[in-house]
């Protein structure tokens, strides 16, 4: 299930609306079937799996990381329909779907056509659910905060220079996660001082620049829509937001209890009197800040590190 997660990451965020699920199909032992949700949410994973596999999908194992859809629409067949036509012996799914029009049904149809059908709970898949699910239950995107610091937490001089705090390596994985998301924010501040581009500059991947939305009480900037507040994102008609913010914006979203990911760049630098990465987020004592974080990711991108936290309540 955890391979079937990373396929799922091909097509995110191309898939909007629809989640980006994977599907890999196994007979044998081998792999016969390997698909992702492409561009637009069609084909779904498992039609595209199961296009591949062909005749040696009848009685083989596939593995989904979101459970086959159960409705049928104008762009095709169910995908519990075309598991049940292929002849697949059993279907191990990672996340229950939460879409009313599925939720259990497309197990069941399963099951009824005499297929193994498992639930089996994966945090891989629902890692690479979360901005589908958070939309789904919460009504707003899956929030990715990215902060980049020297060692004492600075994200800008005194005097508000902060180009550049990273090196080239650093900032080209930022535009890696910026590609990973449908809609990308600053503030009224940053977008006024610094007019950053908020796009995708990695050859091939430019096409996959998200949504600019600015969080300011003043004019809307040319091609990018304005919220007034952090609690307004659900205004966005996206699964996955990724926050390049200043001190108050940041503070706000934490504040909040908005952000789900955290991703920390740190440049091996010390500033001394500089702007904060945080303002107040309302924190009453220190007990409060402790139990909120776990780390998921480390790397090193050149001479700078890459940290990522998931929330974790």
């Amino acid at each position: 299930m955890a391979a079937t997660a990373r396929l799922a990451a091909r097509g995110r965020p191309l898939t909007h609306p629809n989640p980006a699920v994977g599907c890999i199909i196994v007979k044998d032992g081998k792999v016969v079937g390997r698909g992702w949700t492409h561009d637009g949410g069609r084909p779904h994973a498992e039609a595209a799996a199961l296009e591949q596999a062909g005749a040696a999908a009848r009685g083989a194992t596939a593995y989904v990381t979101l459970e086959p859809c159960a409705h049928r629409s104008e762009r095709g067949p169910a995908c519990s329909d075309l598991l049940v036509a292929s002849g697949v012996a059993r279907v191990v799914v990672g996340v229950e779907d939460p879409d009313p029009r599925t939720a259990g049904a497309g197990l069941e149809r399963l099951r009824k056509a005499g297929i193994i059908a498992d639930l089996l709970p994966s945090a891989e898949a629902v890692a690479s659910l979360a901005g589908y699910l958070i939309r789904a239950k919460q009504g707003r995107p899956h929030v990715t905060l990215k902060l980049a610091t020297s060692l004492d937490g600075c994200i800008a001089m005194a005097n508000g220079e902060s180009q550049w705090i990273t090196d080239e390596c650093a900032r080209a994985h930022v535009h890696s996660r910026r590609a990973m998301s449908d809609a990308i924010l600053v503030g009224g501040g940053t977008w006024r001082k610094d007019k950053p581009q908020l796009d995708v500059r990695l050859p091939g991947l430019e096409d996959r620049s998200p949504q600019r939305v600015v969080l300011t009480r003043g004019v809307a900037p040319d091609r990018a829509k304005v919220i007034n507040a952090p609690g307004q994102i659900t205004r966005l008609d996206a699964q996955y937001l990724y926050v390049e913010a200043g001190t108050d914006v940041a503070a706000s979203f934490i504040e909040q209890d908005l952000v789900d990911r955290l991703e920390l760049y740190r440049a091996p630098i010390l500033i001394g009197g500089g702007w904060p990465a945080l303002g107040d987020i309302g924190l009453a004592s220190l007990a409060q800040a402790h139990g909120r974080w776990c780390l998921v990711e480390r790397r090193q991108l050149g001479s700078d590190s890459y940290e990522a936290y998931s929330r974790t309540r």
